[in-house]
């Protein structure tokens, strides 16, 4: 191993590397190109750091002048490129190594002007990256070294064309190397399309997945999902926690409550900025921020050393997001607790789920509020607080504290003070489906009364039970069964409210409205109930129902056998009211081709034979023909005289006969007489169309002319 990177390793504490790194870093694979799989949190960051390195520094220990890249590393997501890049950083600090970020999201301007200042690593996100190749901001003509990390993810998110328009403009002698947690189907081909003799690489653990991770399935009511994620948070008061949802409206809903509740808490999605994403991190790792509620944005590569609980608020789509998600936490030997969180309809994906990523999980119910407050207790007491010395600047004051008040109050004090920094656990159903399976409690000695208002007044046990608790000023608990009548109704109240109530009624036992109360010495008698459909108490007239008698039993037809012959067919006997003849079966019917001689032609619409040449022409059938009406002309002098329209006057007594008209002739249309109640069409220009411009009126006069003269 180079000296510089051995140090760099010594002074992060590294005293043995994990399996993944000890296998990229073998000699016999020293300059080949490699498809590394392994599980996540197993430190494949530097593990690609450390192999690389001979093929940048060769037989050197420190790098060059900065100039164009010698080595390229993609990663899927923004946060980690940058987390990358800090590996990396502090890898080849010592080498004198100088490491340049592309990431979507910042200024590209700034970007810029570092890749002109040279670089020896360029971390990138795919879709930086290219825009950088296509302006020409970035020079590959000395790249030796290309890295995907988290491949499988980058061809998830739909990056495959970007990869390949990278790798296409890199230059052909470079290693390539690709690292990610599964090699489906995609990686695979594309490893064989871009890599030239690939060493594969998979490192197994000798345990189980995840092994440092406790994982815990929770069936709660659906209602009840939030207040889960509040006692989950409140019961393992974790120093960093991710809280996985699955959009960003599950995020920003979910941040806003948590913040309600005095956790102190950052959101990571894509909708927010670059600058917001980082800062979100940053709060994480610097301890300002307790608790993060992401999407999948941050299920990949992210590193935060103190994460302990990671709760999947909404389940994941797939097996592999599961583990990627879970793989937040456990990493680096450190132990962690992966939550699901199940409603019952989600019960089946959830067993699904598990068993596609091979991994075991403890169902139960997410802590009760009884469970949280234990958990708070047990911190409490062991708590190294105990067994710190008294402050130098505060022994005076633990002095009069301890002569002021006695051990109870200070003890007293102290716990409410210790629950008052954080937030209060949340009641929770006592069912995933929300019924309570715990059995009921007896009421103890109580005392019946009767109640002046029944089922015919509207009274109901919802408008009884506020109505007492009002008179008497009692509570739900005084209050036992509560049985309804079409009359009246009869309460239970416990002995010990009693005198409270008839204090509270008077002497004439009334409460609201009229409502008058008697005391019972006592159970009543509700009267026996009876069968459903029997006679009613209040309802005498209605008798029981009467007693059908039972169908007869079905009988299932035989199984059908086709092997078995059909029975010979055998003709139907004749009537009795028939003549005694010899039965003859009926003929059957003649087929549709052929005509039957017996009956008549059909019509000429739907069957008609064509004629032969020289036959004679047919006959018309025998009927009555039709009289033709015959027209006669009246004589001319018995005509009446026509008008200039080519209309005869109008005749009195007489209807007047019309001939054709000819061309000259005028409109069929009766002529009205000139005279009083008519008007002779044709002399009247009145009802005639006239063009515009063209009448006999007078045109109207212009400005400037002479009035025309009034005509006498």
């Amino acid at each position: 191993m180079i000296q510089t990177i051995a140090d760099a390793l010594a002074d992060q504490g590294y005293d043995t590397m994990t399996p993944v790194q000890e296998a990229v870093t073998e000699p016999a694979l020293d300059g080949a190109d490699l498809l590394v799989s392994a599980q996540t949190g197993s430190g494949k960051t530097v593990a690609f750091g450390l192999a690389i390195a001979p093929t940048l520094l060769g037989e050197r220990t420190t790098f060059g002048p900065a100039a164009a890249p010698l080595a390229l590393v993609i990663a899927p997501t923004r946060e980690l490129a940058l987390q990358v890049s800090r590996e990396l950083t502090w890898l080849y600090a010592k080498a004198g190594a100088v490491v340049t970020t592309c990431v979507g999201g910042m200024d590209t301007r700034t970007e810029r002007r570092a890749l002109d200042r040279g670089a020896h690593v360029v971390v990138a996100t795919p879709g930086r990256l290219c825009d950088h190749i296509k302006r020409n901001n970035i020079d590959l003509s000395d790249l030796r070294a290309v890295v995907l990390d988290e491949a499988d993810e980058m061809l998830d998110l739909g990056f495959r064309e970007d990869l390949e328009f990278i790798l296409g403009e890199s230059p052909e002698s470079r290693r390539t190397l690709m690292f990610s947690a599964t090699v489906p189907a995609a990686i695979a081909k594309l490893a064989k399309s871009y890599q030239r003799d690939a060493q594969r690489v998979s490192v197994v653990s000798d345990t189980k997945q995840h092994a440092d991770i406790e994982y815990r399935a929770l069936t709660v009511n659906p209602r009840d999902t939030e207040n889960a994620i509040l006692n989950i948070l409140r019961f393992y008061e974790a120093k960093n926690a991710i809280v996985f949802c699955n959009t960003r409206a599950a995020v920003a809903r979910l941040t806003t409550r948590l913040t309600n509740r005095n956790f102190s808490v950052v959101a990571l999605s894509g909708e927010l900025t670059q600058s917001e994403r980082t800062n979100a991190l940053q709060s994480l790792r610097d301890g300002r921020a307790r608790v993060c509620v992401a999407t999948d944005v941050a299920a990949r590569g992210i590193d935060l050393p103190n994460l302990e609980l990671v709760i999947h608020a909404d389940l994941p789509t797939n097996a592999d997001t599961l583990l990627h998600r879970s793989g937040r936490t456990g990493r680096a030997g450190r132990k962690g607790v992966s939550a699901l969180i199940v409603p019952p309809k989600m019960k089946s994906k959830a067993s699904r789920l598990l068993g596609w990523a091979k991994l075991q999980a403890e169902w139960a119910s997410p802590p009760s509020a009884a469970e949280v407050n234990a958990a708070d207790e047990a911190r409490l007491l062991s708590d190294a607080a105990w067994d710190a010395p008294i402050p130098e600047d505060a022994a005076e004051f633990v002095a009069t504290l301890a002569e002021r008040y006695t051990p109870q109050q200070l003890a007293t004090a102290f716990v409410n003070l210790y629950r008052a920094r954080a937030s209060a656990p949340e009641e929770l159903s006592a069912t995933a489906d929300g019924k309570d399976d715990r059995p009921r409690q007896e009421f103890g000695p109580s005392v019946w009364f009767t109640v002046s208002t029944g089922r015919n007044d509207g009274a109901e046990p919802r408008t009884l039970l506020p109505m007492l608790c009002r008179v008497a000023d009692m509570t739900r608990d005084d209050i036992g069964a509560i049985r309804v009548q079409p009359r009246h109704s009869y309460v239970e109240v416990s002995e010990a409210a009693v005198p409270r109530l008839l204090s509270a009624l008077g002497a004439d036992m009334t409460a609201e409205e009229g409502v008058k109360l008697t005391r019972l010495d006592g159970v009543p008698d509700f009267g026996p109930k009876g069968p459903r459909g029997g006679p009613k108490p209040d309802r005498p007239d209605r008798g029981p129902k009467p007693d059908y008698k039972s169908k007869p039993d079905y009988k299932s037809k035989p199984a059908y056998d086709p092997d078995t012959p059909k029975p010979a067919y055998k003709p139907r006997p004749p009537r009795d009211d028939a003549p005694a003849a010899e039965y003859k079966p009926r003929a059957a019917a003649p087929s549709k081709g052929k005509r039957d001689a017996t009956r008549p032609p059909k019509s000429h619409k739907t069957e008609r034979t064509p004629m032969k040449p020289g036959d004679a022409p047919r006959a018309k059938a025998p009927g009555k023909p039709k009289a033709k009406p015959v027209w006669k002309d009246k004589p001319y002098e018995d005509r009446a005289p026509r008008g200039d329209g080519g209309k005869p006057a109008a005749k009195s007594g007489a209807k007047a006969v019309w001939k054709k008209p000819g061309k000259d002739a005028g409109p069929k249309r009766d002529a009205k007489p000139a005279g009083e109640g008519g008007y002779n069409r044709a002399g009247d220009t009145s009802k005639r169309f006239v063009p515009p411009g063209k009448s006999g009126k007078p045109a109207r006069p212009r400005s400037g002319d002479a009035p025309p003269k009034r005509k006498k």
